[in-house]
């Protein structure tokens, strides 16, 4: 197997893309991660540029890694000075990095407008640069910047921009499409031709995805003889992002050959993908290849039917292999093959007969009809399942509830809830606050039921959405709430809809309870 160098930018160029903002914690908790996932290089940021990312490499030097080489990003010299005078690259060298990557112009337009310097000026930069780092000892990058641009337009400038990095000692030269435009057919021509140009010479690739094709471009890079990937942890990076490690790792070692991480590291990928996710506060894309939640989801009839039989009949790979799993979806869509195979994936038994399969679709398209979405609310599809094939005794019973909301002079708002159930043929009545109306509807529901299913206790809301069904209806529409609950050790999905959102509402935490009830009960 060919080894392919992963160079992680999610902490630097990741980390421009809008609505990211890491933390130095934040920073050193990713950096950790990556190492743990085997990536070759993480790049930490530019440490001249932000009291953060200095920050970020002074805690970092605290810090073993066991797999990646700790990089320090940064420009090539200012015009009209020496290498040793510049800030930036003394300070690369203070950053206690064991890798420095530097950028540089390989495209004259840069160099004339950019700069505003000369073109020999600029392969001066270049090659004093890299020559002074490598005067430190440290292992240099070079990021050809613009280099497809370059290449297209002046193609001998761009070489000479290679090639003074190359005589100054740059051990690896990295390939930038810095602007995103390319397609797949423009890389390999171009990496063809560099490759076949400098013979023996250690090139990566750098893409970006403005036109969508920065996985692409990076993968027809790597096997026209690139031999180092740049890219973040779910595409992050400015405008439409930098290319998406997530999907490359995979391509390359499953699909291709090439060694990125270790082999045990892939399982592992779909829980970093949401992990970083995670501590940049983005909204998970659930529909990312690979990795997404939605990347192995069946929903068609004939789809899981088939796949029942031999799932490569639509999946391109087993969703284990990168740490993700299978998903049967319940719809309007729905034949009996995922109302069987949804059963079986929530341990229910259910008889395999026409009579009770077709009771089960005919109620989940009556539902779906009406606005319910059982796509990411397995437990209310559970006891929907339970409730129409006559087989769920309930654990209580609404006999009535009331919500109030109430604003002072002040500013000051409180929300109280009033519940009545009857639990066991008693009348339990309670009231209890909360910070708004769902809030006090779940506390008073929790302090009603407590004394009689202590498991109450371990249940709590871990995510809380309201979608409208039928916007034209304006205020009247109905709204769709669905809650996530967890218990530590599971977590699983409830809905509910009404035109009035505190029903909505309570029809999904009362799901959430009922669900729980009859799991800890069997």
């Amino acid at each position: 197997m060919k080894n392919i160098l992963i160079f992680d930018t999610t902490l630097r160029d990741g980390s421009q893309g809008a609505g990211i903002s890491f933390t130095v914690e934040d920073k050193l908790k990713i950096a950790k991660a990556l190492d743990a996932f085997g990536v070759a290089y993480i790049e930490g940021g530019w440490p001249g540029s932000n009291p953060k990312d200095e920050l970020f490499f002074n805690q970092a030097k605290k810090l073993r890694f066991a797999n990646s080489r700790l990089t320090a990003f940064g420009s090539t010299r200012r015009k009209g000075i020496k290498a040793s005078d510049d800030c930036s690259l003394k300070t690369i060298v203070a950053s206690g990095a064991v890798t420095a990557c530097i950028f540089g112009k390989s495209w004259d337009l840069h160099v004339k407008y950019a700069l505003k310097t000369s073109n020999e000026e600029n392969l001066k930069m270049i090659s004093e640069s890299v020559a002074f780092l490598k005067s430190k000892k440290m292992e240099v990058v070079f990021d050809a910047e613009h280099f497809f641009d370059g290449y297209k337009n002046n193609k001998n400038y761009s070489f000479q921009a290679v090639e003074s990095a190359l005589n100054a000692g740059a051990d690896i030269i990295c390939l930038c499409e810095t602007n995103g435009g390319m397609l797949p057919s423009d890389i390999q021509k171009t990496v063809r031709d560099v490759v076949k140009t400098f013979p023996g010479v250690k090139f990566g690739i750098h893409t970006h995805n403005d036109s969508g094709c920065a996985v692409a471009n990076s993968i027809v890079a790597i096997e026209e003889g690139c031999v180092m990937v740049q890219g973040t942890i779910n595409g992050f990076g400015e405008r439409s992002g930098n290319a998406n490690l997530c999907s490359i790792i995979p391509g390359l070692q499953l699909k291709r050959g090439y060694k990125c991480v270790p082999a045990k590291s892939l399982q592992k990928l779909s829980e970093l993908s949401r992990y970083v996710d995670e501590i940049a506060n983005m909204v998970p894309n659930d529909s990312k290849p690979y990795v997404g939640k939605n990347a192995f989801a069946h929903k068609a009839g004939i789809h899981v039917s088939a796949i029942e039989r031999n799932p490569e009949t639509y999946e391109h790979m087993n969703p284990k292999l990168i740490g993700n799993e299978r998903r049967i979806l319940v719809s309007d869509l729905s034949g009996k093959s995922n109302v069987v195979s949804k059963a079986s994936e929530l341990a229910m038994a259910i008889h395999d007969t026409p009579e009770h399969v077709k009771k089960v679709i005919e109620t989940v398209k009556d539902m779906e009809n009406k606005g319910y979405q059982y796509e990411d609310a397995d437990a209310s599809f559970f006891l929907l399942t339970k409730k129409a094939l006559e087989s769920f005794k309930p654990f209580f019973s609404l006999k009535s509830y009331r919500v109030a909301v109430e604003k002072d002079a002040c500013g000051n708002i409180v929300s109280e809830a009033t519940v009545k159930l009857d639990i066991k043929g008693k009348e339990e009545h309670t009231v209890a606050e909360g910070e708004g109306p769902v809030n006090a509807l779940d506390n008073c529901l929790r302090k009603a039921l407590i004394k009689y299913y202590p498991d109450i206790k371990k249940v709590f809301l871990t995510d809380f959405k309201v979608r409208v069904v039928n916007s034209d209806a304006n205020t009247a529409a109905k709204v769709r709430v669905l809650i996530e609950s967890s218990d530590s050790s599971k977590s699983w999905g409830t809905v509910g809809v009404n035109e009035n959102i505190i029903d909505a509402s309570w029809q999904a935490l009362t799901d959430s309870v009922e669900y729980k009830l009859l799991k800890s009960k069997k």
